[in-house]
């Protein structure tokens, strides 16, 4: 959180990417160690990126599966030396095959960058530097040894606390910090702003403005609060999970509830900082509008829902919660 933070204050899409690829990094504890090498060896060092399927069917034979599917906003996908893809398993009679609990198995397949096709997708108003295109595999072979199945503690083959944590965990609260190194930026390049410029029709410069010394003082406090919020909850969490081995679900609600009111937040203080600063934000020589561009983009996707704090108010009033995301 804090590295992806201290990036995003410079470039919101290189802070984006490398919280990205971290997370998908974390497969390698799901695999054999010489399979980990293989992927996340050698020289150039490996790089991993996936992105969520549009449609997706891995099809079981003898040592592995057949992969046919459409996958999205691959993040890094244009820099990844290898790609990854969760699918549905089904049977050569097109049956899906089932878990022993009854669910049907998903698993999540890798296979080198150079054997899928890149779509040229990512035409957006922000976060462009990130690259999440889409790309396609048709009855691609990947050995059984290339995939796992997502955070199961069944499948994994290096124990550590990192890995007691599911990726979902180390999204949120890396693109919490994303979320807020953006924000800090805009904050304090409005305050640099403020210090010289005397909008039309005023005679003092913005600093002296009774209503910006109180909207600057609120809008610090709010990052501020909602930062201590996501560190102390993370640093708490890792604490406990390094004496007991084990992340229960109370602890990632925590992480859940602290990184979404976290990119709330940031948008709310981003917005502030943007409007303050009047017609100065819309030119493109300065960098209030890309990351305006920026902040509105990571609040748009999966990790700035709303709805995440349904699962929360759930948890929290003795009713069963929406796990997916937590």
């Amino acid at each position: 959180m804090q590295v992806t933070e201290a990036i995003a204050r410079a470039d919101a899409s290189a802070a984006w990417v490398i919280c990205q690829t971290n997370g998908c990094s974390m497969t390698a504890a799901y695999l054999r160690p010489d399979v980990a090498r293989t992927i996340f060896g050698g020289e150039p060092v490996g790089v991993l990126a996936w992105g969520p399927p549009t449609t997706s069917r891995a099809v079981a034979e003898d040592g592995g599966y057949r992969l046919s599917g459409t996958f999205n906003f691959a993040s890094g996908s244009r820099h990844a030396t290898w790609l990854g893809g969760q699918a549905p398993i089904v049977e050569a009679d097109g049956s899906p095959r089932r878990r022993p609990d009854g669910l049907a198995e998903r698993r999540t397949l890798l296979f080198p960058a150079e054997r899928v096709t890149m779509k040229d997708v990512w035409h957006t108003i922000g976060l462009r530097g990130t690259g999440s295109d889409s790309f396609v595999v048709e009855d691609l072979f990947v050995p059984h040894e290339h995939s796992f199945a997502r955070d199961n503690p069944a499948e994994r083959h290096y124990q550590a606390p990192l890995y007691c944590f599911p990726q979902g965990s180390l999204y949120a609260s890396g693109f919490g910090g994303v979320a807020m190194g953006i924000a800090r930026s805009l904050l304090d390049d409005f305050v640099a702003l403020a210090t010289d410029k005397t909008p039309r029709g005023y005679s003092r410069t913005l600093r002296e403005s009774a209503v910006t010394q109180s909207q600057v003082a609120q809008a610090e406090a709010k990052l501020g609060a909602a930062r201590v919020y996501l560190l102390a909850s993370l640093t708490e969490i890792w604490s406990a999970v390094g004496r007991s081995g084990a992340l229960g679900l109370d602890q990632r609600i925590a992480i859940r509830l602290s990184a979404s009111h976290a990119i709330r937040q940031a948008r709310e203080v981003a917005d502030f900082a943007y409007h303050a600063a009047g017609g100065t934000a819309v030119f493109t020589a300065n960098a209030f509008e890309r990351r305006f561009r920026d902040i509105h983009t990571v609040s748009q996707q999966l990790q700035g829902r709303d709805d995440h704090f349904e699962s929360v108010g759930k948890f929290l009033l003795g009713l069963p919660p929406d796990t997916t995301f937590l």
